[in-house]
């Protein structure tokens, strides 16, 4: 064949090369100089992929060249704040609820959130994935309750316990109330999987996690088994909690993880007594977690006293957030409100784990079913 760079061309074209692509070809005398552009930047692929180019052009090319290859190694694309983890059919938002420190009411939380979002006409579940302390169970009220099996499409499934509307999967419900779980991270892992998976959740708006305290091999994997479409921070207002919701926000920022945190609910902020209704007193220190959210740049999405109410109402199974208009509600709705809010903007700005479709009616967001 006739040496020109349009019939080289035609030649490479016709015989392609495994991760390469073609940028520029130029002949100068007896030199052939090739751009190609590729994806794998060894050492082995380059050897191989000038192999491939020389044995081409001794096959079809009479005379002999002198080869000289420029590689230009392509950046692999790793958006922003991408999702990890295995979509699941049905459900359109994780949300990875969690504390660097234990003891500071994240549990209480989650649960008193997953309410108000079901009495704002959300489909809403809990994963319980405090697999060494777990105590949703008991703030639902349905401790001793035990998931039924369902044959679904010839699989079976568990079918998740549901109470107040909402749907729950906890490791409490295949222990003993008196049983310690002994168990290393990847039997752990293992459990865990077995309840997002093996389990019929159905249609969810949010699915929320609640998370172990700390930063360890649960959190990374939910973040691997899931695709968790933001995380909320849980803290007191004293330093110690606070230095530890730091942490818990730079797991979430690592560039290995980037999960948006929505925003930070600050627990236990204040005390006030019955008799001195105007009165609050500030036990572990004031505005903590609030100054912690401008100092992270991360939305504060309110604080909850502390009231021997919610106490006792976890307690005894029936969670706070259902004494409609009473003011623990009302901050429990205006928290949940926020945290909605800025799951809409987190939708909008970066690629969701499933498309979902929000509108705003009436002062609070409605996703559309």
């Amino acid at each position: 064949m006739e040496l020109s760079k349009k019939n080289l061309l035609s030649v490479i074209e016709k015989n392609p090369i495994n991760d390469c692509k073609i940028i520029n070809l130029n002949i100068f005398g007896d030199e052939l100089l090739i751009d190609i552009s590729t994806s794998n930047p060894t050492l082995q692929s380059k050897k191989s992929i000038e192999n491939s180019i020389k044995k081409i052009i001794s096959e079809n090319i009479e005379e002999k060249l002198d080869l000289k290859i420029n590689f230009k190694i392509e950046k692999k694309e790793n958006p922003q704040n991408q999702i990890k983890g295995n979509p699941i059919q049905g459900i359109k938002n994780v949300i990875a609820i969690a504390s660097g420190k234990g003891g500071v009411g994240k549990s209480t939380i989650t649960s008193n959130i997953a309410i108000t979002l079901a009495q704002m006409g959300f489909n809403v579940g809990i994963l319980d994935a405090d697999i060494y302390g777990p105590s949703i169970p008991i703030m639902f009220d349905i401790a001793d309750a035990r998931p039924l099996s369902v044959n679904i499409e010839g699989k079976n499934k568990m079918k998740p316990i549901e109470s107040y509307g909402v749907k729950v999967l906890s490791i409490g419900f295949f222990t003993k109330s008196d049983q310690a779980v002994i168990w290393r991270g990847p039997m752990a892992s293992k459990a865990l999987n077995q309840m997002i998976f093996d389990a019929t959740w159905g249609e969810l708006d949010f699915l929320l996690v609640d998370l172990p305290p700390g930063t360890g091999d649960i959190h990374l994997s939910i973040l691997q088994a899931l695709p968790v479409t933001g995380s909320v921070i849980v803290s007191t207002p004293q330093n110690i909690a606070l230095a530890d919701a730091r942490k818990g926000i730079a797991m979430f920022n690592q560039k290995s993880i980037n999960v948006p945190v929505l925003g930070i609910v600050e627990n236990m902020a204040f005390f006030t007594p019955n008799e001195l209704p105007e009165n609050k007193y500030y036990i572990f220190g004031k505005d903590g977690a609030k100054n912690l959210s401008d100092d992270m740049n991360v939305k504060f999405l309110g604080e909850v006293p502390i009231l021997q109410s919610v106490r006792e109402a976890s307690d005894f199974g029936h969670p706070a957030s259902l004494q409609e208009n009473s003011k623990i509600s009302l901050t429990f709705k205006e928290i949940s409100k926020n945290l909605v809010s800025e799951l809409v903007k987190r939708n909008k700005d970066l690629p969701p784990s499933e498309i979902l479709k929000i509108t705003t009616m009436a002062g609070c967001s409605a996703v559309n079913k």
